[in-house]
């Protein structure tokens, strides 16, 4: 397997602010970009993950590659992973999640199917893949970590900013953190204050109070 050198990780003042957002703020911040296929979601509808890429790109079925970045792994980066689509063969079971977590990844997140459903559902470490098929991964071999790739149809980049939650994956390429960040938080209060303006108009219709009728804002 080819390596490249690993990306420095986003600080921790980057990771705190994205953890306040979430995958639709930071998509809609990007002009409605950034997030990938519908089909990757978490393995467990609870599971999030903010952190900083590392990426691979395999041959199709292959997990000889995947076993080799994991195991030669360091702390704190979300492995993004370029299976190109290929839903015939899991890339990963809980034994593979299980290495993936003692070495310290934050998260997995892959454009192909898993497997062992129940234990990754009780494992708890965020995975997100295309679903799940019982058949196992070909050893294949021949991968490439750090390089350019596409996972879900979206470019991804070693050192990039991955978002992950029930809504599926938004990638923030790391040279736009800063802007993206502004326009979405912007877009948060603007959310926040809206929502307390339906509560507050909700609670008053319910005591029948005469009220102006709600507007629309663009």
């Amino acid at each position: 397997m080819h390596m490249n050198t690993l990306p420095p990780l986003l600080s921790d003042r980057i990771i705190e602010r994205a953890e306040k957002l979430n995958t639709t703020l930071l998509s809609d911040a990007m002009g409605c970009t950034g997030g990938m296929d519908y089909q990757i979601k978490p393995v467990a509808t609870r599971m999030k993950v903010v952190g900083t890429a590392t990426t691979l790109s395999l041959k199709p079925s292959d997990n000889v590659s995947l076993n080799d970045a994991i195991y030669a792994a360091k702390e704190g980066y979300v492995l993004v992973i370029d299976g190109k689509g290929e839903t015939s063969h899991a890339y990963l079971g809980e034994l593979l999640t299980r290495a993936a977590k003692a070495v310290g990844f934050k998260g997995i997140v892959i454009d192909g199917p898993v497997r062992d459903r129940e234990e990754l559902e009780t494992l708890g470490f965020p995975v997100f893949a295309k679903g799940f098929v019982p058949n196992g991964p070909l050893k294949l071999g021949g991968g490439e970590i750090n390089v350019r790739i596409n996972c879900g149809n979206v470019t991804v980049n070693p050192g990039d900013l991955v978002v992950g939650d029930a809504d599926g994956v938004t990638i923030v390429p790391r040279e736009q953190i800063e802007e993206v960040f502004q326009k979405a938080e912007n877009k948060l209060d603007y959310e926040k204050n809206r929502i307390l303006e339906f509560t507050l108009y909700e609670e008053k219709r319910k005591r029948g109070e005469h009220q102006e009728p709600l507007k629309r804002r663009s």
